[in-house]
This record gives structure tokens, C-alpha cells and sequence, in this order.
């Protein structure tokens, strides 16, 4: 019995875990990723921000999903009739794997809006690549303007345009707006010259996921420092002098960040099985319709959420969020156990046990529970939260947090990742 994972992301991560334990010896567990490691992606605003270690944030699979064959390389076809999988290894050989029952959890890419210059111009933040490429960027940002004699030239390179306000593009804006003014503060050049920081959203309200006392809370932290908070508002084109916003107003910057959001992995799209807004359609179960030994989950699945009602003929689903991949990833793991005679299927059901936005320094918003939380007190929640929540390496993150504390930023741009390394409209992330 061979059952082979699409994907270790957080869903495919999870799932191989819980099968692993559920299913011991008994079945080969193949796992096809294109990278060595499972990225804990809530904690890469942190990294940019220079204050974790990149190494921190990248789980080790062959240490972490021991007595599994790990793959390493990107899916490029999945023939359900002839239950086969191919792949392209990192040296770009190709190879086709067979598989008794199949988890897919490829997850997704940057979503891209039909905007000119775009994918030109601003840089994604999805990956550890490209959290240390931006880190460097806005390093050199600063370095640059200090080096300029040009006033114009300064102000576009000392202003920053984050587009999107949900919990990615929040967390970007207030932890890179602190690696900004620490870089400047050694700069005697631009002691005269104002950091600009904007937070862009079509929304009307940042963090329109969260309560809305908690965005109003988040917004008022924000704007305390400075941060421009521009909702309601869209980007209608980028250059490399600036970004044109909808408001009519043109900002001069050097830097826009997109962390508009994602779109399933292109994969899904070569399947042949129905999708919903890009997304394999999935049951209560986590099974492909009509393919009992085929399984999704995680950001390429549309997962029905059993706790709202039905909108007409289109089921409630299940947000693209890491808390809910995790889930499913241990859900199907027990599905796909049930399917080969180990224990019961179970329909997936999420409790919402409430979300955490680290604001960089000692503030952030929370609801652990329902319970409306901010300032130090959300700072301890998020941060224990993220402690329990990653798979490893928690004795060194809570060791660079501590010396967070007390030891000053180290500003220093380490060229290893350059732009070309870390494309906006890259198909795999």
C-alpha cells in the first residue's frame, strides 16, 4: 500500500504526520515537495523584519516526517484513472510514481490582479526567498536614499506601499515599518528625511477578518506610527517611478509589496475534476467526488464549511488559511486511514478557536477564544500561539525572541537572494 502526499505545506505537512502515527509501518508514505522543508509562514513577517533566523521557520522533513520517503521536486500531472503521478526533480528529470491513495495538497501561488506593471514591478511575500529579497530591498532602500543628494529620488525611496490589508499585508507593513526606521536611525543623512509607509485595501476596514473592534484597535496602532492606512482604495497601475492608487493620487516609491492574497496551485487546473473558484471540489470528507482514493485539501481544496449554511446551490466554504489546512491535513490523514480499514471516516468540522496579528514591537490584536485582546497581553497570545503551533525548532525561535528584547537590530543586507530568484507571477511558491 502506497499512499503518496502532494504537497508539505501546511495541509500535506500535518496530514503525512497524523498518517505516519495512525498507519505505523503498515503503508509506504511518499511525500513530493518542491523544497526540503515545511515553511511556517506566519512567522515570516519576522524574518524580514530581521528579528528570526531564516533557518528558524524552515521545518526539516527528513527529521520531522521520519520513515517516510520524501520526493524532492515539483508536480507537474496527476492522472487519476491511471492513479499515477509525475514529477521534475531539481536537476529536471522527470519521473512518474504510482500510488494506491492520494492526498493533494499543493496549496497556492500569489493572486494576481490584471493591473499594469504589477508583476513588474512589486515583490511578493509568500516564501522565505522572498522575505529575505524584501528585507535587503528595503535595507538598500534606505542605503540609497542616504547616498543621494537627489530630494525626489530620497522621498521614493524612503516611501513603502503595502497592498493589501488581511493578516499578511498587516503584519508586513508593521514589522517592516520598524526595520525601516531602525535602518534610517543610523543613516545622520536622512535625519530630516520621513520614512512613508501606506496600507492599501479595496476593503473598507483593515483585517476584515477579525472583530471589528480589534481592526478598529489594529488601525489606531498603526496610525500611531505613522503608517498610512489607504482603504477603499486599489492600485490602477505601477511604474518603476511609483503607483498610481485609484483616490487619484500618485505615490513615488521604489517599493510596492503585493500581499493581495492567493490562488490555488496551477496544478488543480490540469486535474480534470470540478473546482469551485479555482478550487477541487471536495465532500464533507475531504474525498474527491467520485475518486475514493483521491483526496484534497488545504488551499487547493474547496472544503464545505459544515458550520455556516448553503448560499443557493454553492456550499459555504472553508477559508484558504493556514489554521484550516492544518486541520484538514489531520482530518484526511484519519479519511484516508478509514478508506484502508483504519478506523472511521469523519466529516470535517472546524471550531473557530479565534486569530492572532502580530503588529511588530510589543503590540498586536487577538481573540483567542472570543476574548477581544491587544497590546502586550495580544503580543504574549500570538507569540505563545506561534510557539505551540510550530512543528519544531521552538528552543531557538524563543532564544532569538528573547535577544529580540535586548539586543539592537542588526542592519546589514546580505545579498543572497536577487529579484530574478523570486518573480511575482512564479507558478510554484
Amino acid at each position: 500500500m502506497r499512499i503518496v502526499i502532494v504537497g508539505a505545506g501546511f495541509a500535506g505537512f500535518h496530514a503525512a504526520r497524523r498518517l505516519r502515527r495512525l498507519l505505523r509501518q503498515r503503508t509506504q508514505i511518499v511525500v513530493i515537495n518542491p523544497t526540503d522543508y515545511f515553511a511556517y509562514l506566519p512567522l515570516l513577517p519576522e524574518v524580514a523584519s530581521g528579528i528570526l533566523d531564516p533557518r528558524e521557520v524552515a521545518v526539516p522533513l527528513a527529521t520531522t516526517l521520519r520513515g517516510m520517503r520524501l520526493l524532492l521536486g515539483e508536480v507537474t500531472s496527476v492522472d487519476l484513472e491511471a492513479r499515477s503521478v509525475s514529477y521534475v526533480d531539481p536537476e529536471r528529470r522527470h519521473h512518474t510514481i504510482e500510488y494506491d491513495r492520494l492526498v493533494l495538497a499543493p496549496g497556492s501561488v500569489h493572486k494576481l490582479l490584471p493591473i499594469p506593471g504589477v508583476t513588474e514591478h512589486a515583490h511578493g511575500f509568500r516564501t522565505i526567498a522572498e522575505a529575505l529579497y524584501l528585507r535587503d530591498h528595503l535595507i538598500g532602500q534606505i542605503e540609497l536614499a542616504d547616498a543621494s543628494t537627489d530630494p525626489a529620488e530620497r522621498t521614493a525611496r524612503c516611501t513603502f506601499v503595502v497592498v493589501g490589508a488581511g493578516y499578511t499585508g498587516t503584519e508586513v507593513a508593521a514589522q517592516c515599518e520598524l526595520l525601516t526606521r531602525h535602518a534610517a536611525r543610523h543613516r545622520p543623512g536622512l535625519a530630516a528625511q520621513p520614512l512613508r509607509w501606506l496600507l492599501v485595501d479595496i476593503a473598507d476596514r483593515i483585517l476584515p477578518e477579525l472583530d471589528e473592534k480589534l481592526s478598529e484597535s489594529a488601525t489606531r496602532t498603526l496610525q500611531k506610527r505613522g503608517i498610512e492606512i489607504h482603504t477603499g482604495t486599489s492600485v490602477e497601475k505601477a511604474t518603476a517611478e511609483g503607483v498610481q492608487l485609484s483616490s487619484g493620487e500618485f505615490v513615488p516609491t521604489r517599493s510596492l509589496i503585493w500581499c493581495v492574497g492567493v490562488r490555488p496551485d496551477p496544478l488543480v487546473d490540469g486535474l480534470g475534476v470540478p473546482t469551485i473558484k479555482g478550487r477541487i471540489v471536495v465532500d464533507e470528507y475531504l474525498n474527491i467526488p467520485g475518486r475514493p482514493d483521491a483526496f484534497a485539501c488545504g488551499d487547493a481544496a474547496a472544503v464545505p464549511d459544515l458550520t455556516r449554511p448553503r448560499t443557493g446551490d454553492t456550499p459555504a466554504l472553508a477559508p484558504m488559511t493556514a489554521q484550516h489546512a492544518m486541520r484538514q491535513g489531520k482530518r484526511v490523514a484519519e479519511n484516508v486511514a478509514a478508506s484502508v480499514g483504519h478506523g472511521e471516516r469523519k466529516p470535517y468540522r472546524h471550531r473557530n478557536l479565534g486569530f492572532v496579528v502580530d503588529l511588530g514591537g510589543w503590540q498586536s490584536a487577538a481573540n483567542p477564544l472570543g476574548i477581544r485582546l491587544s497590546g502586550p497581553v495580544a503580543k504574549l497570545v500570538t507569540r505563545a500561539y506561534h510557539w505551540f503551533a510550530v512543528p519544531a525548532n521552538r528552543g531557538r525561535i524563543a532564544a532569538e525572541w528573547l535577544v529580540d528584547t535586548v539586543a539592537p537590530h542588526q542592519i546589514v543586507k546580505l545579498g543572497l537572494v536577487r529579484p530574478g530568484q523570486v518573480p511575482l507571477d512564479a507558478d510554484h511558491e
